[in-house]
């Protein structure tokens, strides 16, 4: 399946419809995709959300309109996608700087301006190919600290690693009850496509009814078939690295040539004893089923 191709035909309808109604519904259905699989594959290959690609295309094209028309501040707003203007006004002081009206009364143009996507085929450690193991794992039962973040602007990146840091300055771990094991988990669940919300938590694996203490979370997990990726052999420095490699091949790479879509729920990170010392590596679980066959 040509992802590529697939998410170039969401770009060009995007372009064309920036004064309509748009929905993530509607784009992965022109993509072929489920939504929650679209959204995922599209991050990936785009570098923003969906719907936040859509915001800031919209707020370019109501930054030229403003300069080269005369047309009211009100209808650039509804043609742009805003019901209101107030919201127009605050997404695009958000990402100018200034009001539709300054900008408008601006000498020269300032940015930042969110040009069109076009894809570039990505290559994956020098063309290195992965191949996951398919696991099912059975219900599992975690507690720890959860976070509420989105994928827009980079926020995640932003605040996954300070969370981690925290948890481990602050030795978090050694506070979670009657863990089954020493391993970690970094979860991702509770995803939210449209917004690009999601709740990411760091715990431990503990038996089912196991009470969490004051600020912690208990959730329970359903069995679910995973692939799972291991990370290539890094040292500390480049670990960090290798791990985001990992996850852009996952969803650059691997997903377009296997018979597998991502199943919308949670998908998780496992750092066990391979984690300590010089060489480290680790587990990523991305939950998936077969894809439908087209017709």
């Amino acid at each position: 399946m040509d992802y590529e191709s697939c998410i170039q035909r969401t770009l060009n309808y995007i372009e064309e419809h920036l004064d309509e109604p748009i929905t993530l519904e509607t784009l992965s259905e022109i993509a072929c995709f489920s939504p929650f699989h679209y959204h995922r594959i599209f991050q990936a290959m785009v570098g923003d959300s969906v719907m936040d690609y859509v915001r800031k295309r919209r707020l370019t094209f109501a930054a030229e309109r403003l300069f080269y028309s005369n047309d009211k501040i009100m209808k650039i707003a509804i043609d742009s996608g805003f019901q209101y203007q107030e919201s127009f006004n605050r997404a695009f002081k958000k990402m100018y700087g200034v009001s539709p009206k300054q900008y408008r009364n601006l000498v020269q143009i300032s940015g930042p301006f969110h040009g069109k996507a076009y894809l570039i085929s990505k290559q994956f450690l020098g063309g290195c190919k992965m191949e996951p193991v398919l696991r099912t794992k059975p219900a599992f039962h975690i507690i720890g600290y959860a976070l509420k973040t989105k994928n827009t602007d980079g926020q995640n990146n932003r605040d996954i690693p300070e969370f981690w840091q925290q948890y481990i300055q602050n030795n978090l771990g050694c506070t979670i009850p009657n863990p089954i094991n020493n391993a970690d988990f970094g979860i991702c669940t509770d995803f939210c496509p449209e917004t690009g919300e999601f709740v990411y938590i760091i715990g431990m694996e503990v038996e089912e009814g196991t009470k969490a203490l004051d600020g912690m979370v208990y959730r329970h997990f359903p069995e679910q078939e995973y692939a799972v990726f291991t990370t290539p052999v890094a040292d500390t420095e480049s670990f960090t690295a290798s791990i985001q490699s990992t996850w852009n091949y996952i969803f650059t790479e691997w997903f377009q040539q296997s018979d597998y879509e991502h199943c919308g729920t949670v998908e998780f990170e496992l750092y066990d004893e391979r984690c300590i010392g010089p060489e480290k590596m680790m587990d990523i679980y991305i939950p998936v089923k077969k894809r439908a066959i087209e017709v």
